[in-house]
């Protein structure tokens, strides 16, 4: 019995503590049913909880515990948060296996990061050596962003993208080095359809095959057996 109410006081606790959180990933995931169905199975939220009190202890100077904490939470969860790490209001990592976020990254309001993505360093750097992420990005599955570099507010970082250069606001960021596509200053949605990201390496490609046509239109030639190019 008392076990019980232990566990509903500590239950209630956090729910009161990360109701925030929780309205986060409830507002942005769809298959986020109810708060309780968040704060019971929701790994990205357990890992913020984890992190939040190892970072107070990490803050208060108390050796060994916080990283046995973030090292549990990796465990559990797949997650590994360094206490040491910044990490703002509205916070959500949708899925989460396989993210890495290091001991001095910095990471502002609003942020969503997909499963998979890395904030690490390069292996160079002494001291501020891991990125800070700015307010309302969106950091897409797969993504590493290395370095004692800034991703500016507004912006998206495109799945699978390589960031080892800062980042200016209101920017889409795709491919290996990531590429900058600009979005004409328009605030990049949380929700942002992952379909829908421009990709700079088609469009050359789009603009490559328009000079051919114009060329084979002023020499009089077609492609082979009169068909088009194929990619």
């Amino acid at each position: 019995m008392i076990f019980l109410l232990t566990f509903v006081v500590v239950f209630m606790a956090i729910y009161i503590i990360f109701a925030e959180d929780i309205a986060a990933v409830k507002e942005r995931d769809p298959a986020a049913k109810n708060p309780l169905e968040v704060l019971l199975l929701y790994p990205g939220l357990h890992a913020l909880v984890a992190y939040r009190i190892a970072h107070k202890l990490w803050q208060w100077n108390i050796p060994l515990i916080p990283r046995w904490i973030s090292q549990t939470a990796k465990f559990l969860t797949g997650i590994e948060i360094h206490p040491g790490a910044q990490i703002g209001r509205k916070f959500f990592v949708d899925h989460g296996m396989g993210v890495v976020i290091g001991e001095t990254a910095i990471i502002k309001d609003n942020v969503l990061l997909y499963q998979g993505v890395t904030l690490g360093g390069t292996g160079k750097e002494t001291g501020k050596r891991h990125p800070t992420v700015g307010n309302n990005v969106v950091v897409g599955a797969g993504a590493k962003i290395l370095g004692n570099i800034t991703i500016g507010d507004n912006s998206y970082i495109g799945a699978n993208a390589v960031v080892i250069k800062n980042v200016p606001p209101n920017s889409t960021i795709v491919g290996i080095p990531g590429r900058i596509t600009k979005q004409e200053g328009q605030k990049i949605d949380s929700q942002l359809d992952h379909t829908h990201v421009n990709d700079p390496v088609m469009e050359n490609m789009a603009r490559l095959l328009k000079r051919i046509k114009i060329l084979e239109e002023k020499t009089g030639h077609t492609s082979h057996n009169g068909e088009d190019y194929i990619i």
